[in-house]
This record gives structure tokens, sequence and C-alpha cells, in this order.
């Protein structure tokens, strides 16, 4: 049992990929969340959590025209705490040292790497929430 009420909790996923972003939001439907909102690149994911409000984002790393670096940095650099606080887990095959640098130089709140379980989800989604 978790400690978080996934069906209150609002959670927006930005994967390019259509078919992993249906898988992704299988599983999140699976965990408990009925508020899932969904963006196609970190560009479509800005204007989402803009006006979604979210307590947490999914994001893939490798996405044009805005990447998932470019994203959260754009999110972290926003001067309303609203936003720039939301926590952020990257869901990502990429986990080259410098990838992984960068995130962490932009405050990421986690990693996940695919393909993704539900109990890894759940794991690392409560790990995050609790933190």
């Amino acid at each position: 049992m978790s400690a978080f009420d996934y069906l209150t909790m609002k959670i927006v996923v930005i994967e390019d990929d259509i078919y992993i972003r249906q898988i992704i939001v299988r599983l999140l439907r699976q965990i408990g969340f009925r508020s899932i909102y969904e963006a196609s690149d970190g560009k479509a994911g800005m204007e989402q959590v803009i006006r979604t409000r979210p307590d947490i984002i999914l994001c893939d790393i490798h996405m044009e025209p805005m990447d998932g670096l470019e994203f959260l940095r754009t999110l972290r650099n926003f001067n309303h705490p609203r936003f720039s606080a939301i926590p952020v887990i990257f869901l990502t095959s990429d986990v080259q040292g410098e990838t992984v640098i960068a995130a962490r130089d932009l405050d990421v709140s986690g990693y996940i790497a695919k393909p993704v379980s539900v109990q890894q989800l759940k794991e690392k989604l409560d790990a995050v929430l609790q933190h």
C-alpha cells in the first residue's frame, strides 16, 4: 500500500514515442493515477505543465524539438516555485555519464531505465514523492 493518494494527484507524461507513452499511461493507471496528461515533446510538455500544474512529471530525454534536458532546465528556471519545484523523473534508455551528470546538475528528481515495470515505476514515484 502506498502512502500517496495517486487518485487525487496529477501527472504529466512527456514521451515522443506514442507506443511507449501508452504503456506508461497504462502502468500509471494500474498504480492508481486518474489525472494523467500527455505530451509528445518538451515544448508541448511545458504547455501541459503550465495548464495542469501537476504534482509530478515523467519525461523522456531524447525528443525533438525540445529534449528532456532543455525541458528540465526551462522548468527549473521558472521564477515561481509552483512550477520550478515540481519533481521530474527521467524515463530513458540513456545512462551515459554526461547525460546523467547534466540531469543531476539540473536537479532531476530521479531516473527510470526503459523498459519500465509497474513495480519499478511505483517504487520510484513513492521514493521521489516522499523526498
